[in-house]
């Protein structure tokens, strides 16, 4: 079957491209494509193609993006399937096969952030991450067809492993064409991607606005964050007009702010002539110091 279209990703890596070596797969026409995590922090080498996907895409944290690392040609039948002797075919069925470097599970999720261990945890993936999958979606449906469609229900690890009932059929693998997830692929019991907000990235991948966090509250929620924004707005505005004339109304000590500093000045340099040493001079500033700022905060 004729490989038609461009076969390798804008951007890409392709330190360890095995579509030329062992591994090389069979030439196909993708038309769907199967999302993994790889639950490790790092990028593998699969050993040495045996089991690789097509692309595995390994957060780069400082840059806030994805570095996409392509392992076969966009049309070349991947190896992170398992495909099993007289049921379907999974890795040569026109699959895409795409790896995220990260975990969908919450037990490992919580272990890694303990640890310190930076990662994605796919669930809840960061706003950079999704616009870096939208466009590599969004580009294989320009370039190659894939259709920005996909699977209703992306299943919550660890219930989403084994024959779950996201798992398709034979005959709904057979016809699927769009995006899943190693969850609902036959033949496989792997419940990776776990709850992957499918929405919020096709949302994206179709130019929409991903949704934020922001719209999962309610509409009392919404109002009284922006009142409090608001609220904010306008006691900055206010100090921003005269800080150093604010007068304490009401108060048996009518200075200002600016007068207070005058006179604590004044008072730390009269220390001098009481035989106050450096060190005792620098505590009483601190003293003072303190006192000011509760003063500027009240």
């Amino acid at each position: 079957m004729a490989m038609t279209g461009p076969q390798r990703i804008p951007g890409a890596v392709f330190d360890l491209f095995f579509g030329t070596g062992q591994y090389s797969g069979s030439d196909m026409e993708v038309n769907c494509g199967v999302i993994h995590t790889t639950e490790g922090p790092t990028l593998y080498n699969y050993g040495g193609g045996a089991s690789a996907p097509t692309v595995t895409s390994v957060p780069d944290f400082k840059a806030k993006r994805l570095v996409h690392h392509q392992h076969f040609d966009v049309d070349e039948s991947a190896r992170a399937l398992v495909n099993k002797a007289g049921g379907v075919q999974t890795n040569t069925a026109n699959a895409f096969q795409w790896e995220l470097v990260g975990t969908c599970d919450p037990a490992t999720h919580q272990k890694w952030t303990r640890q310190g261990i930076d990662h994605i945890y796919w669930p809840e993936p960061p706003d950079w991450a999704i616009r870096d999958v939208a466009a590599l979606m969004r580009w294989l449906n320009e370039e190659h067809g894939i259709p920005l469609t996909g699977r209703a229900e992306w299943m919550a690890y660890p219930a989403s492993y084994g024959n779950s009932r996201v798992r398709m059929s034979f005959s709904e693998w057979t016809a699927f064409k769009g995006w899943c997830g190693h969850q609902h692929v036959p033949e496989n019991d792997h419940g990776d991607p776990g709850a992957l907000p499918f929405a919020r990235i096709l949302a994206a991948a179709k130019g929409s606005t991903a949704p934020s966090e922001e719209d999962d509250m309610t509409p009392e929620e919404r109002k009284l964050l922006t009142d409090t924004a608001a609220a904010v707005k306008r006691i900055e505005a206010a100090l921003a007009k005269k800080p150093w004339t604010y007068k304490q109304e009401g108060l048996p000590d009518t200075r200002d702010m600016n007068q207070i500093v005058r006179d604590i000045d004044k008072g730390v340099k009269s220390l001098g002539a009481t035989g106050q040493t450096p060190a005792q001079t620098d505590a009483l500033a601190d003293k003072l110091a303190d006192k000011l700022a509760a003063r500027l905060a009240n």
